[in-house]
């Protein structure tokens, strides 16, 4: 089997000799055809003359001229008439070409045209022989007897062509009617089908007639009607006949024999046909009535009859010719077009197109075989390259989940090379490890530049620890994990558990504040009654010497247990500070107030409230506790004027609060020209830790768990003037308090 498969291919694909190829090549450059194209036309303009002129001047004109001459004369005039056709079929073809398949075109039309031209010759020279030796018979005393029985010769042989021309017509009404019954008369093919009913059965013209309901008739389809010829004016006549139960009706006349039958007699469809005498040769009738005289005219024209025998030869070869040049361009044109349209298929499939499908012939063919091939390659094209779309489709949908699970985890992640280079790090990532030295991409960085906290865990080979990493003034608590990669590298994650320290450690003070204020507060007030009833009762009975002493040390007792019950209630405020209630308030009425308290209790203080970048004055909060925040910010404020002012002496404290708009929150800044921060100031938040020898150091703790809940953050700066900044950020609409109300 392959060794039959090779040997056809071989066989299949074997080139032309190469001194035709070079033949072909020279032929191409000088344009041969052109040349062969005027040569023919020369040529037949010289027989035609050398025709004429024999004809013409040879003898007398009623002498018949011999017959090699004739058959010569003819000869000459087809051969290069003929070639005339076949170069002009060649030059059609190659303008109705295109392409790839122009040559494959050219090369069926010359085919065809040598198929029909060769024998069309041969049979013209070998009739114009046989014509020219039986004229002697033709116009010989026999023949004369002969012609008189031609008239009743030609009448029996005109009725039997009526006949035919009548069974014809039933018959091919019947095909008419089952073409009629699956193509509608509108279609584009329905005329190729007509002319195919009427050449088979040498019908000359042809009509399709509809009879309307007013019982006149109108044409729906005509085939090859002649000038004068009215099939209407028949129809109106031959239909009595057929409303009597006639199958069809044949009239004859000298131009033509006409029939007319029924296609479908219900729907008023008839068919109409004629066979003319000149196209059917049937003119026998016409002729018959003159015979006679016919046969003498044409012994006394014997030469003339020969040009005219020849013409018709000669017109009638070309018209075989020029038919079969014609039915190769439509032959050329139906194999070629599939060839063609499968060339420029191929090409679009080349470019991408696999969805393409041919819709010409199917059949069993091989141009149908092709065809499917071809349709079933694409086909599977297509479904592969569905496959491979949908395939990348997933990777990439699996890829961008892969990128959104990795931007939307608050974890940072970092993939290293074996070199522990950046391969991929995640926004968290990219927003914990970047700092000023490098602002931008972190991909391509080494791991020990970055953060060499965890570099220094992977090159210990360990699974997960805790460090701190410094981004710029702050310290950040990470918890890490490490594991294996692809290719030799690791995959790093960690999480910011900063913030999750310090709520453990508020929690753990608050715990601590919460059991030192139920400790202290339960004997506080026994030693406070206790205290007064012993200077009620005996102070009388003390000596006026020790009286003073004994105020003294009764009023300090006192006094220290008001301060130690002030301090309990600062640890019980910071241990149960409520769930906060929100509401709508003025926020610049909040916070003028909290400066009113402030200023009527600090009089040498100048208190300033700007609120001219604040649109928007509305806020979503807990009014007590909000309050309670600007009065703890304004109090640390206060005591650092005092503080200040203390140790210069004409020192005038100020206090200004500033109130702006920032998109979804509001921004109160209080500024003080008081003894300004301490050296750690990110610690002033924690619990217990103060600046002064009074505070408790929960004060600012208290007012950043308030800022916390209401959505917002707290921040420290100093001032130009030495003093300290305060800036208070509050959500306008803070989300509810897991647990609290709204």
């Amino acid at each position: 089997m392959d060794d039959v498969s090779t040997r056809t291919l071989r066989h299949t694909s074997r080139q032309p000799p190469r001194w035709l190829r070079r033949f072909m090549v020279a032929a191409r450059r000088a344009n041969v055809f052109l040349w062969l194209e005027g040569v023919a036309v020369l040529a037949l303009l010289a027989a035609i003359g050398a025709t004429w002129s024999t004809y013409r001047g040879s003898g007398s004109p009623d002498d018949l001229l011999p017959t090699m001459w004739v058959s010569i004369l003819l000869m000459a005039i087809l051969v290069p008439a003929m070639t005339l056709l076949v170069l002009v079929g060649r030059r059609l073809a190659l303008r109705r070409a295109s392409g790839s398949t122009a040559r494959l075109h050219v090369r069926l039309v010359f085919f065809f045209s040598m198929v029909a031209a060769l024998p069309t010759l041969l049979v013209a020279g070998f009739a114009a022989f046989l014509f020219q030796t039986g004229v002697d018979f033709w116009f010989s005393d026999e023949s004369r007897g002969l012609m008189q029985n031609a008239n009743a010769l030609a009448q029996n042989y005109y009725d039997a062509n009526q006949r035919n021309v009548e069974q014809n017509s039933i018959i091919m009404a019947t095909d008419m009617r089952a073409i009629l019954a699956r193509v509608p008369i509108t279609d584009p093919d329905f005329p190729d089908f007509y002319a195919y009913q009427a050449q088979g059965r040498e019908i000359s013209e042809s009509a399709v007639l509809q009879r309307m309901d007013d019982g006149s008739f109108r044409t729906a389809a005509t085939l090859n009607l002649t000038k004068g010829n009215s099939p209407l004016e028949f129809s109106r006549s031959a239909l009595p006949k057929l409303d009597r139960g006639e199958l069809a009706v044949v009239v004859g006349s000298p131009e033509r024999i006409e029939a007319l039958v029924p296609i479908d007699a219900q729907s008023g469809v008839y068919l109409y046909n004629a066979r003319t005498t000149e196209e059917t040769m049937f003119n026998s009738w016409s002729r018959a009535q003159s015979i006679v005289t016919a046969y003498d005219r044409l012994t006394g024209s014997a030469r003339t009859l020969q040009l005219r025998f020849n013409i018709a030869l000669v017109a009638v070869s070309l018209l075989l010719v020029g038919l079969a040049i014609w039915f190769a361009l439509r032959f050329a044109d139906r194999q070629v077009e599939p060839l063609t349209n499968l060339v420029a298929a191929a090409r679009k499939v080349g470019q991408g197109n696999f969805a393409l499908r041919l819709e010409g012939r199917t059949g069993a063919d091989e141009i149908g075989l092709l065809n499917r091939a071809f349709n079933r390659m694409t086909a599977q094209l297509d479904k592969q390259t569905q496959a491979l779309v949908s395939a990348n489709r997933q990777i990439d949908d699996r890829r961008a989940f892969t990128e959104a699970v990795l931007e939307s985890v608050t974890a940072g992640v970092v993939s290293v090379d074996p070199q522990a280079q950046v391969t991929l790090v995640n926004s968290s990532a990219q927003a914990m490890l970047a700092h000023e030295g490098l602002p931008g991409a972190l991909t391509g960085q080494s791991l020990h530049t970055l953060a060499p906290e965890l570099a220094r865990i992977l090159g210990e080979g360990k699974e997960r620890g805790i460090v701190t990493h410094a981004k710029g003034t702050e310290l950040l608590t990470l918890a890490v994990k490490i594991a294996p990669g692809s290719g030799g590298g690791h995959v790093i994650t960690f999480e910011d558990i900063t913030r999750q320290l310090l709520d453990q450690r508020q929690a753990a003070w608050s715990d601590v504040a919460r059991r030192i204020a139920h400790e202290i507060k339960n004997p506080l007030t026994p030693i406070q009654l206790a205290t007064e009833r012993l200077k009620r009762r005996y102070r009388k009975q003390v000596t006026d010497e020790d009286r003073e002493l004994f105020d003294e040390l009764t009023s300090t007792i006192v006094r220290q247990v008001g301060g130690l019950r002030t301090m309990v209630d600062e640890f019980s405020s910071f241990a149960r500070l409520p769930t906060p209630v929100f509401r709508d308030e003025d926020a610049l009425d909040l916070v003028r107030q909290a400066v009113f308290l402030q200023e009527v209790a600090h009089a040498g203080i100048a208190f300033s409230v700007a609120s001219s970048e604040l649109v928007d004055r509305e806020i979503r909060c807990d009014r007590h506790q909000f309050g309670q925040a600007m009065t703890n910010v304004l109090k640390n404020a206060v005591e650092a004027v005092e503080a200040r002012a203390t140790g210069e002496a004409g020192f005038a404290g100020q206090i200004a609060v500033a109130m702006r708009d920032a998109g979804e929150s509001i921004v109160v800044t209080i500024d003080d020209n008081g003894i300004g921060l301490p050296a750690n100031p990110e610690r002033l938040t924690q619990p217990y830790v103060t600046t002064r020898e009074k505070g408790t150091g929960l004060g600012l703790a208290i007012v950043n768990k308030i800022v916390d809940e209401h959505g917002g953050d707290m921040s420290f700066a100093g001032t130009p003037g030495g003093g300290t900044r305060v800036t208070l950020r509050f959500a306008r609409n803070p989300a509810p308090v897991e647990g609290g109300p709204a």
